[in-house]
């Protein structure tokens, strides 16, 4: 099963590629879940943005694409092994019966959560931390 990433890692070129829009929007529709469920939960504003946008943006994204996801997640703790493994059929039910269906009518879309994130905290947030920010790039092997 995991062999089709390692193929396409072994063919793909240098050059940048673009990023399918509906899949960086489901991206960064979980990012912006996860730091509205810390909002809630009161953490603060500069671990919210450590952990649900920064981490990812400079140390998994790299990584997975260095390695992919099935390596990522057989060397991570056992406990987010076991989450992932856990979580990865309920979150592909999810878009293959609820997301999928609502993109193919137009009258089912709710178009407030776009609106929402323009607006969102976690974009001010996230300019004061790159301005503290050093001008280092993280490289994975």
């Amino acid at each position: 099963m995991w062999e089709v990433g390692r193929k396409v890692r072994a063919t793909r070129s240098d050059q940048p590629s673009r990023p399918h829009p509906l899949t960086a929007g489901i991206y960064c529709g979980i990012m912006v879940a996860q730091v509205d469920h810390l909002l809630a939960l009161g953490h603060p504003y500069s671990e919210i943005a450590n952990e649900s946008v920064i981490e990812s943006v400079d140390s998994l994204n790299p990584y997975m694409h260095a390695h992919g996801v099935a390596y990522m997640i057989d060397n991570c703790s056992t406990t987010a092994r076991l989450g992932a493994r856990k979580w990865a059929p309920r979150f592909d039910y999810m878009l293959n019966q609820v997301t999928y269906p609502a993109l193919d009518d137009p009258t089912r879309l709710d178009m407030s959560p776009f609106e929402n994130f323009e607006s969102h905290i976690i974009h001010a947030v996230l300019r004061a931390c790159a301005e503290l920010r050093p001008s280092v790039d993280i490289v994975v092997e």
